[in-house]
């Protein structure tokens, strides 16, 4: 009788985790895929404190891609930016690669560095569950778009670093980041000051909502939150997208950090993607997945 009644909960149970993934997400998934959806990584009950698990089809110890949203740090959430990049998406978890979405704070709720403490949490819970969803802690990258780009290329540059106030417990976690994917994030807040207005009035630019402050009148902040701050020969390989019509984080910043890796002797491959703009589906081609498929393939192990 145990066994029989185990059979219909356990289908019943497996049903319902499926049901959390959207479906026109699901319809972007490889045949087999497992899922792992809304996993709380912090010792609390916020949505926003959760993550989603993709895993290939028999995988055992898959090198796993931390995806991370756009949205201006005030909006989004872990399903963003599939859709727009489902060839990438899908082509990541057909070639062997596990995926992990992950859920942040926004600046709405809670500024500046709580996007960063909280994707830095997010990877110490996946790295130390690693066994437990068949992930091979030891070959981790990350990618992001738009705000999302910017906190993995934050990861990037800082996780050879000790910087406490971008961990929520003060504490380095012990992972190592082995590869980023950045498409058209804000690198320099300073550098960025240059296409803002003087007097933002009452709406308050995505940077100064992050800040808690406008960057002109706290450029000490504003370097503390910059990408390009932390860069040195440590850091783990850059690959940068960015449209040459973007009108909303312009393509000079990605240009910019692209520069400085490459001064400080970081391999980074810039990409302009052209006639495209801030996102959109310019970014979902094959040239694009095929070349994070060969920077993966070559700075992860499989």
């Amino acid at each position: 009788m145990k066994n029989f009644f185990f059979l219909p909960i356990c289908i019943l149970c497996s049903n319902l985790l499926s049901a959390q993934i959207p479906a026109n997400i699901q319809s972007l998934l490889p045949k087999g895929t497992a899922t792992y959806p809304d996993l709380p990584y912090a010792s609390d009950t916020l949505v926003k404190h959760t993550l989603d698990i993709y895993v290939p089809k028999g995988a055992k110890n898959a090198p796993l891609v931390v995806w991370i949203h756009g949205g201006g740090w005030r909006q989004g959430d872990k399903f963003g930016d599939m859709e727009n990049m489902k060839t990438t998406f899908n082509a990541i978890l057909a070639n062997g690669y596990a995926v992990a979405s992950v859920n942040y704070r926004f600046s709405t709720t809670a500024i500046f560095p709580a996007q960063i403490q909280d994707c830095n949490q997010a990877l110490d819970y996946l790295y130390k569950n690693a066994q437990k969803y068949h992930l091979d802690r030891d070959n981790m990258a990350v990618i992001g778009f738009s705000a999302g780009g910017y906190l993995a290329a934050l990861i990037g540059t800082t996780n050879n670093n000790t910087v406490k106030a971008f961990y929520h417990d003060a504490q380095k976690p012990a992972y190592e980041i082995k590869a980023v994917v950045d498409f058209y994030g804000p690198s320099d807040f300073i550098a960025r000051i240059g296409s803002m207005s003087i007097d933002e009035g009452i709406q308050p630019s995505t940077s100064t909502a992050l800040l808690g402050a406008q960057p002109l009148l706290r450029p000490d902040l504003a370097k503390t939150a910059s990408v390009t701050t932390y860069i040195d020969k440590g850091d783990p390989p850059f690959l940068i997208f960015h449209g040459d019509k973007d009108q909303t984080v312009p393509i000079t910043l990605s240009k910019l950090l692209d520069s400085y890796l490459k001064l400080a002797q970081v391999p980074s491959d810039f990409t302009v993607v052209k006639d495209a703009p801030h996102g959109g589906e310019l970014f979902n081609s094959e040239a694009i997945k095929n070349k994070v498929l060969l920077f993966l393939e070559t700075h992860l192990k499989k």
